[in-house]
């Protein structure tokens, strides 16, 4: 690899408020880039609102003009760091200050805190571990019958400086301005064997996993899966292949509406499916809808002509954009229990800011969590991320009602989406 360089990656911002800044990534392509790219956008809480993608095979040059879309403080310098961490122009000595190259797992460490209950505690911890770049890998709350609660963050630090006293300072200085005089104990460590301790969950019965992993969306749904009447625009996803535009190429377009994190889905789709792109535009919204055209490959360099293979893609994607996130409420004993999925990347990453939205959303109506977790699931031959969330019962929301159920699982996903 050759030596770092700061033009891998250019950051153009924005000269007036709400103008979009243009992130530029010019580098020597790799295998899922435009994939790896869109999930750190994604992650520092950027909007998409149009890209070029273009490459030759060996070379890779992208171009996306973001906005911020979330309340979450965007810092530029380390955008680009985290960017500049993963093109292939850039040494693997390079991130930050010089620091040796990262191991090829983050070391993952226990954040423990022991504090006064209060609603929207847990969002605001989950803010201020998003903002400092900290990425909660599990999670374990409990709530105590006295008022207080036991938070256990097992999270790997994306700037790979945890184990320096100065990161940690930082960290707890923003943890103690959140928490203020209500933290009794706050303790940050590097994870032993209690964290193998927390990587399984406890069961889901088997109807709660089939709705959850295995339930296609139809329009005559009755459970909780099923989308509110203005969000089944959802459901006008078109995807269509042409193999007559290009003798190399197999042109590959999608109009659908638009959604958070809807370009991560399509790239993220592709990868998995070991698709190549040599040019794509990703158009600005139009009356709520986007449209994407991607002139891609096989790994082996040829079009897609078989029309299973055609049809296999087609369906794959429409099922990503349609339902990237599964959302619904069930009965666990006499509690209720919000329960959310997405499923993983075939390198094993996990979609960015879920725990962030869902606990935002959550806050929002007034909703107080009980308990919360963080595992994997393997189901249909893929393997999930899930989060389960046991609620409490607050004066306007009465969690055994069906209307107020479904109210909670449509605000939840109208979060994840941002519709």
């Amino acid at each position: 690899m050759g030596v770092p360089s700061d033009d891998a990656v250019v950051i153009q911002k924005g000269k007036k408020p709400g103008e979009p800044h243009v992130v530029t990534v010019n580098c020597p392509d790799k295998t899922g880039l435009a994939c790896d790219i869109c999930r750190i956008i994604l992650d520092f809480g950027l909007y998409v609102t149009k890209g070029d993608v273009s490459t030759d095979g060996k070379w890779c040059y992208m171009v996306f003009w973001v906005i911020p879309h979330s309340r979450l403080l965007v810092r530029w310098s380390n955008l680009k760091n985290r960017l500049l961490s993963i093109c292939p122009s850039c040494s693997v000595f390079f991130y930050l200050n010089q620091q040796p190259p990262p191991s090829t797992s983050s070391p993952v460490y226990l954040l423990k805190f022991f504090c006064l209950d209060r609603k929207g505690l847990l969002h605001d911890v989950t803010q201020a571990l998003s903002e400092l770049e900290l990425t909660i890998q599990r999670v374990k709350v409990t709530t105590t019958p006295d008022g207080r609660v036991l938070d256990l963050f097992f999270i790997t630090d994306n700037m790979e400086l945890l184990h320096t006293k100065e990161r940690q300072d930082e960290t707890f200085e923003q943890l103690h301005a959140v928490l203020g005089e209500s933290c009794i104990s706050c303790e940050l460590q590097l994870t032993g064997p209690e964290y193998e301790c927390h990587q399984g969950m406890s069961s889901l019965s088997p109807v709660i996993a089939e709705e959850l992993f295995f339930c296609d969306i139809s329009d005559k749904e009755i459970h909780s899966q099923a989308l509110s009447p203005d969000m089944t625009k959802l459901k006008k996803t078109n995807v269509t292949i042409d193999n007559s535009l290009s003798p190399a190429h197999t042109l590959l377009q999608v109009h659908c509406i638009d959604q958070k994190g809807l370009l991560y889905d399509v790239m993220r789709t592709l990868k998995d499916c070991n698709m190549q792109i040599a040019y794509g535009r990703f158009s600005a919204n139009n009356n709520g809808y986007r449209d994407l055209d991607l002139f891609i490959q096989q790994k082996d360099g040829k079009k897609i002509v078989d029309l299973e293979k055609q049809n296999a893609l087609c369906s794959c994607l429409k099922v990503e954009m349609l339902h990237p996130l599964r959302v619904i409420i069930a009965n666990r004993g006499p509690d209720t229990e919000l329960l959310v999925a997405n499923p993983v990347e075939l390198s094993g990453k996990g979609r960015p800011r879920v725990f962030y939205d869902v606990t935002l959303a959550l806050k929002s109506l007034g909703i107080c969590i009980f308990s919360a977790e963080i595992g994997r699931y393997s189901a249909s031959d893929r393997e999930w991320e899930f989060y389960r969330f046991l609620l409490e019962e607050n004066g306007k929301l009465q969690l055994s009602n069906i209307v107020a159920r479904n109210h909670i699982v449509d605000r939840v996903r109208r979060t994840l989406m941002g519709c």
